[in-house]
């Protein structure tokens, strides 16, 4: 990591042996995080949920975004994430 740091902060040139170092410690990094660090893909509905606290938008706000407040309903019960997602994997 330190070895990576301190290339980040040189002006290296395309095609160096510096450059082809960064890039190769990269995707070690990488590979290292993913595999000892891996994480999971959100839930829909959760990532729905702090998406709208990030904007400060209401449940009631969002019906009137997506149209029918029962839209909203299916949205917030998990129906509709989960009938389009089964779908989608069948």
């Amino acid at each position: 990591m330190t070895r990576a740091y301190h290339l980040m902060q040189k002006d290296i040139k395309k095609g160096s042996d510096e450059e082809n170092e960064l890039e190769i410690l990269v995707l070690l990094i990488q590979k290292y995080e993913t595999e000892k660090y891996p994480i999971p893909s959100p839930n829909p509905l959760e990532a729905i949920k702090f998406r709208m606290e990030q904007l400060g938008i209401s449940e009631a706000e969002l019906s009137g975004i997506i149209g029918y407040r029962s839209r909203k309903s299916e949205l917030f019960s998990g129906e509709k994430i989960k009938s389009e997602y089964d779908s989608k994997t069948t």
